[in-house]
């Protein structure tokens, strides 16, 4: 079982904790990581782009000129793709980027995107994370002892408001509960942080 040590907001150390090989310890799968990254972002994605055809464009209801005896190409309407100002051909239409991939390679990825913080010695295990009043200078100060100064994601077990409103301020900073850690955030920042409780919820879950 791999071991990191235990910190409080101080910076200091006060103790060890043994994760869960089975969720912090695996060889990364990067082909999986790869693919709940992109599975992940593209779920983000708005997909409201749209284009107008030629049904769906003003003006061309008369046609232009009579269809012989001009000695020009025959024309329906001035709203034909081919003129300007007409509709587009296959343009692009609202839709959904999101898709699913089956719930085994979901778990495989975000146990990989934990192990990698461990193997990469980018995790710090909190004793204990709560606040008395939501200021970000004394969120600001906690990260200091840490020696974080790179993009960090903050996890704790249950969700602290205080926590919450002090780090939101922070730039690079996330604060999500366990339940809501995914393998984008873990992937995006730089640091996980994360307090003793979370570490066994997320080993509860996912052992």
């Amino acid at each position: 079982m791999p071991k990191v040590a235990v910190f409080n907001v101080s910076g200091a150390q006060v103790g060890e904790v043994e994760l869960a090989e089975s969720v912090f310890g695996i060889e990364p799968h990067l082909h999986v990581l790869n693919e709940a990254v992109l599975m992940q972002r593209a779920s983000l994605r708005a997909g409201t782009h749209k284009t107008k055809g030629r049904s769906e464009v003003r003006g061309g209801g008369r046609k232009p000129w009579k269809q012989k005896g001009t000695g020009r190409a025959r024309q329906g309407s001035i709203r034909s793709p081919q003129w300007k100002g007409g509709g587009i051909v296959f343009g692009p239409t609202p839709r959904s980027y999101s898709y699913k991939l089956p719930k085994k390679v979901r778990r495989l990825a975000i146990k990989s995107a934990l192990s990698s913080k461990v193997k990469s010695s980018e995790i710090i295990v909190l004793d204990q994370l709560q606040m008395a009043a939501p200021k970000t200078k004394e969120f600001a100060a906690i990260l200091n002892n840490l020696k974080v100064d790179r993009k960090a994601l903050v996890v704790t077990a249950a969700y602290e408001e205080n926590v919450a409103l002090s780090a939101r301020n922070i730039p690079g900073v996330k604060f999500v509960v366990a339940e809501g850690i995914n393998v984008l955030d873990v992937m995006v920042y730089d640091k996980l942080i994360i307090t003793k409780d979370a570490v066994q919820k997320v080993e509860e879950v996912f052992a």
